[in-house]
């Protein structure tokens, strides 16, 4: 199972400090949850933990190996940070069969129950262009979870969801947990967030300001 350790993580921009000297360790199975106001750093640190961008200063490992030094990007990642982006002139399953061929791991049997799963039909013909906002996010997390990925991060992955949306949410999330994936999830209602989350980390001014363990968890 992944192992992520962040130490001392410093990053700058235009001379701005946004995470001032985080560090954290999160293991595999577990769902980890950040919390925080806008400009709090959440979203700018996962995007240091997806390799979108570097750190300038301390380091952040992957199964013992440095992001940026030892590996440009963590090995088996699926994503969604702010908002999903496909091909406007394409169906959902020919936007996933794309991503797909690039590391090839998901066959279209498992696109297509991956769509099914996010409570989408992957027979649909309509293309991306036509989705509803909360058709596109169901996308992005069936796009971030079909390769079975080790390590699943979602930036407000229940933004634009109803309820049974939220639901279904919860319920791919367990399953993943379950097959020993390490998840760390940002969201805004800060119920949705406890109820799913093993551990939460409250960030403020791109600093942990509070970690929390959830019960029962």
């Amino acid at each position: 199972m992944a192992k992520i350790i962040c130490k001392d993580v410093v990053k700058d921009i235009k001379g701005h400090r946004v995470i001032d000297g985080i560090s954290l360790e999160m293991d595999g199975g577990k769902i980890i949850g950040f919390r925080g106001i806008n400009g709090s750093g959440k979203t700018m640190l996962m995007r240091l933990l997806s390799g979108l961008i570097s750190i300038t200063e301390g380091s952040i490992t992957i199964d013992g190996k440095e992001l940026g030094k030892d590996i440009t990007f963590p090995p088996s990642l699926g994503i969604l940070i702010e908002n999903p982006a496909f091909l406007d002139s394409y169906t959902g399953f020919q936007n996933l069969k794309m991503l797909a061929a690039i590391k090839g791991e998901a066959s279209d049997e498992k696109i297509a129950e991956t769509i099914a799963l996010v409570g989408l039909d992957p027979t649909d013909k309509k293309k991306y262009r036509k989705y509803s906002l909360g058709m596109k996010q169901r996308l992005g997390i069936a796009a971030a979870v079909m390769e079975s990925p080790e390590i699943i991060i979602l930036d407000e992955p229940s933004n634009a969801l109803d309820s049974s949306g939220v639901d279904m949410l919860k319920v791919i999330l367990q399953k993943e947990k379950e097959r020993g994936a390490l998840i760390v999830i940002s969201c805004h209602d800060l119920a949705i967030l406890k109820e799913m989350s093993d551990e939460i980390y409250v960030l403020e001014s791109g600093k942990v300001a509070q970690y929390i363990k959830e019960e029962g968890q």
